[in-house]
């Protein structure tokens, strides 16, 4: 046998926390459906006779299938904590993949006519089905991320995370590459590859935490690949935007890209063969073993007693909410603002590419900070809310949606990582999959809010006054003087967060100084 098999056979068989790390980000960076909905969506309409209003809807399943993720929390739970299901995780990945499969087969099928035209309300439930298969993965792999890696949980979540913000635009590419433009034929991609990967690599996924001092450089290559990947794939999707790819030129930069996305098994070999090489010094992690936990576990009804749970989830209401109706409306903004359809393209395409840099950056930045300082990671919020009260005001005033959306994408971005972690320390490990999927059910619940009684109505009542399309500043000015003042409040609430938690940190930076 080569010696490269041999190399990843020993890592199967050691249960490699590395090896699971891997497998987890090739589920993570396969699994973003939701992020394209815009490649299928003008086929959706035309193939089943809808209006933009009956599009929206069906929109909004899929924002709400893709956030709410309280019973893949749920089932984490029940079949980690049975051992009539050996580790459970393979239950919580299955179920993820026939869901996955079954939404959008059922939709490819609806498009093609091979099946009669459902009715709305089954479309939307065949959206909700593959969007929420998103959150099963997201559950066991950033729940598994965190008990692996307890010193460096934020820099965990944030690669999970980051990959998955990535992932739009890497199904993407591969799509362009091998189908060209069949929108049809991506559905029907969407229900096969993300479901096979899943079942590929979820047997090699395991919760089998080794603490060392040397987790911290592995992490940081394998964060070093996202970015690489992050940056290959801004420079891909803006000169796509100014030139016509031929087929060879998507068939060279897809296969550099999947190369890329298959590097972080390199970096699990050398890190297992670290770890084997040297003895691991003893340190206290700063998130324990929950077994070993000297702060209370919480579940889901214990945590939603507290007010720390409410804090953190009005201020994810307000930055969460109000960034994804941004997103949700970069299109028409741009329309408003008279840019061209080339820079609307362009700053579409490269939202994916801000949110991960959010995801990541608040990720790893946090963990620093805590390590360094001990300071509380609730604090990032409060920054990163600052700063969507400048992205808002700059689109609001001076029309710069260049600016806006980076500031807009890299801040809602960086909730994603935060919020996890910071259930993770308050609340405990044991079940945050439960307890961070209903705090998340905040982003699609502030999305409707903001989506459709503020940006919405607003920018009608704008068109009605003007006998058709709105144009100009005054089109959303107002719309996003509302979102600053609600990102305002959400400052005050995520500071009281954080004052209330720094007797916790404090004590996490003491554990370490212990150790």
């Amino acid at each position: 046998m080569p010696l490269g098999q041999n190399k990843i056979l020993h890592l199967i068989m050691e249960n490699s926390k590395w090896l699971s790390a891997v497998a987890s980000i090739w589920i993570q960076v396969t699994s973003g459906a939701t992020y394209t909905f815009g490649i299928y969506s003008a086929t959706l309409k035309s193939s089943q006779g809808y209006d933009q209003t009956t599009l929206n809807t069906v929109s909004v399943f899929k924002d709400i299938g893709a956030n709410i993720g309280v019973l893949a929390g749920l089932l984490y739970s029940a079949v980690t904590s049975s051992s009539r299901f050996g580790s459970g995780l393979w239950l919580v990945y299955l179920v993820g993949a026939v869901q996955f499969f079954a939404g959008y087969f059922l939709m490819w099928l609806s498009v093609t006519g091979v099946i009669d035209r459902p009715h709305v309300w089954l479309m939307c439930l065949f959206m909700f089905m593959g969007a929420h298969a998103q959150t099963f993965f997201n559950t066991a792999n950033i729940v598994v991320g965190v008990r692996n890696f307890p010193d460096y949980s934020g820099t965990s979540v944030g690669i999970m995370k980051g990959f998955v913000g990535l992932s739009g635009a890497v199904l993407i590419q591969i799509y362009h590459t091998l189908f060209g433009d069949k929108p049809t034929t991506y559905l029907l991609m969407l229900a096969v590859f993300p479901a096979l990967v899943c079942l590929a690599t979820m047997s090699l996924i395991h919760v089998n935490p080794s603490n060392t001092s040397n987790d911290k450089p592995h992490l940081n290559r394998f964060s070093l690949i996202a970015l690489i990947i992050a940056t290959y794939l801004m420079i891909i999707i803006i000169l796509q935007n100014i030139f016509t790819f031929p087929s060879w030129a998507h068939i060279l930069t897809t296969t550099i890209l999947v190369i890329m996305a298959l590097s972080p098994l390199q970096v699990a070999l050398t890190a297992q063969r670290s770890e084997q090489g040297s003895p691991s010094p003893v340190m206290a992690p700063l998130i324990m073993n929950f077994e070993d936990q000297n702060e209370v576990e919480m579940n889901l009804l214990q945590a939603m007693s507290t007010i720390n749970f409410w804090l953190l989830f009005l201020a994810m209401v307000c930055i969460m909410g109000s960034g994804l109706a941004t997103i949700n409306n970069i299109t028409q903004i741009g329309e408003s603002l008279d840019y061209s359809t080339v820079e609307i393209g362009t700053m579409v395409s490269l939202m994916s590419i801000w949110n991960f840099l959010g995801r990541f950056g608040a990720g790893f930045v946090s963990d620093l900070f805590l390590h360094k300082y001990g300071g509380g990671r609730p604090l990032f919020i409060s920054l990163t809310q600052l700063a969507m009260v400048l992205g808002y005001l700059s689109i609001g005033f001076s029309g710069n949606l260049y600016i806006g959306s980076v500031i807009v994408g890299v801040c809602y971005g960086s909730q994603w990582s935060l919020m996890p972690t910071i259930t993770s320390e308050i609340f405990g490990v044991k079940h945050m999959g439960t307890i961070f999927n209903t705090i998340a059910v905040a982003s699609p619940m502030g999305s409707y809010i903001f989506s459709v009684q503020v940006i919405g109505n607003i920018y009608d009542r704008k068109a009605q006054a003007s006998g058709g399309p709105c144009h100009g500043l005054h089109c959303f000015r107002l719309s996003f003087s509302i979102f600053a003042a609600v990102c305002g409040f959400g400052i005050i609430v995520s500071l009281v967060l954080f004052r209330r938690t720094k007797g916790l940190y404090a004590s996490i930076l003491q554990r370490r100084l212990k150790g």
